[in-house]
């Protein structure tokens, strides 16, 4: 079945109301990694409807991904940008998706997100993290930032809450967990965690600043 833009739009507006709706139709979300985090931020994003996300990510989809990711066997060895564009127009094939198949540096990373409201980090590791932080606090000033620190291991997901930080960051996770302490990622708890920095970043674009 194929809905024309008209009926997919009117059952959100049915849903989110109209005033909401319209604000997530102007709204633009980057997201920073397209992992066990960012694959899933993504498809709660294209659900609610956000009008525009920039996806990127280096890396393509590896079996080792599979028990965490939004991802399918078909996928091994897609990169990630396209496999989850797939995905994603399969929900909304309405939404301005912008992919880049790209490592985020310094050099790049404000040029990658330029015009998004807001910023989900979606990065593996603690540097990769604390890079994507520091440079777009510093040269997208305009641009909140929702990051993902501590959602390892089978402990309570109710561990998992949302701080803001300081300004214009928002960290969601438990703060402590670390898969350099031996312990795994597993599906659920992450996909916690990334459901509560969708939901972070969608207070933000309704205008809510506490967590």
């Amino acid at each position: 079945m194929r809905l024309t833009q008209k009926e997919l739009h009117d059952a959100l507006v049915a849903r989110h109301g109209a005033a909401m709706q319209e604000r997530l139709d102007r709204a633009a979300v980057g997201i920073a990694g397209l992992g066990g985090l960012g694959s899933h931020i993504a498809v709660h994003l294209a659900r609610l409807g956000v009008g525009r996300l920039v996806l990127v990510d280096f890396d393509v989809v590896d079996v080792t991904n599979l028990h965490r990711q939004h991802y399918t066997m078909q996928d091994v060895g897609v990169p990630k940008t396209l496999a989850l564009l797939e995905q994603l127009e399969a929900i909304n094939p309405y939404l301005d998706y912008e992919t880049h198949t790209e490592r985020v540096i310094p050099a790049n990373a404000a040029r990658l997100f330029a015009g998004c409201d807001v910023v989900c980090e979606a990065f593996d590791r603690a540097e990769q993290k604390a890079m994507l932080i520091e440079t777009l606090l510093t040269r997208l000033p305009d641009a909140f930032l929702v990051s993902g620190s501590g959602m390892a291991g089978n402990g309570s997901a109710n561990a998992i809450r949302t701080e803001r930080r300081f300004g214009r960051l928002y960290v969601c996770g438990d703060g402590e967990s670390d898969t350099a302490d031996g312990v795994g990622l597993l599906a659920p708890r992450v996909a916690v965690c990334a459901a509560h920095q969708a939901t972070m970043a969608l207070r933000l674009l309704l205008g809510e600043r506490a967590p």
